[in-house]
């Protein structure tokens, strides 16, 4: 196996740059590099991804399919903070066909649908305690936001997390019977 370092720009994507990868969330670029493996020269991108202390090697020709992506715009981040002051939309369906719902906007990489499970998912200090699965989904989504959010408004994680929890206190106040109305709401739909 030999390495070899380029730094020119590929498919749009160039090195330094942060791009978000569906199943990891935000990375950073930090080489292209040529690779030879098994006889067969590869050209990879190489990304940080220095919050779960991770790299990962994506080839230059895998990209589309893998859903890699730039950070998204401005526009984009704020439709995505809006979208976290509506009604929760909680489906009134078993529990693990919910969670695998979740998991998969989670891991689309799309920005609008994981603040739509975070939404969902959110519970104020006067709400009953979620599950342990439920708090995991919750958390898994707020990080991926929270990282995307920062890296695009160029704010730190805190600060950025802070501002995705100010815009869920705007949200309607969910009680047991609002709850109930709009699973019946859903039901109806």
């Amino acid at each position: 196996m030999t390495t070899k370092k380029t730094s020119q720009s590929r498919h749009g994507f160039k090195p330094l740059e942060h791009v978000v990868y569906p199943s990891h969330g935000v990375g950073q670029i930090v080489a292209i590099e040529e690779q030879v493996i098994a006889g067969h020269t590869l050209e990879l991108f190489v990304i940080s991804f220095e919050k779960d202390k991770m790299t990962l090697r994506v080839p230059v020709a895998k990209v589309a399919s893998a859903g890699m992506r730039k950070l998204s715009d401005d526009h984009l981040v704020a439709k995505a903070l809006e979208t976290l002051t509506g009604r929760a939309r909680v489906k009134k369906t078993m529990w693990s066909r919910r969670a695998q719902e979740y998991e998969a906007k989670i891991n689309s990489g799309d920005l609008i649908a994981i603040a739509e499970v975070v939404r969902d998912l959110f519970r104020a200090d006067t709400q009953p305690e979620q599950s342990y699965s439920e708090r995991q989904l919750y958390e898994s989504a707020l990080d991926r936001m929270m990282r995307e959010v920062a890296a695009v408004q160029k704010l730190a994680d805190v600060e950025a997390q802070k501002l995705i929890e100010s815009q869920l206190a705007k949200g309607p106040r969910r009680s047991r019977a609002d709850e109930a109305e709009a699973e019946a709401q859903d039901e109806a739909a």
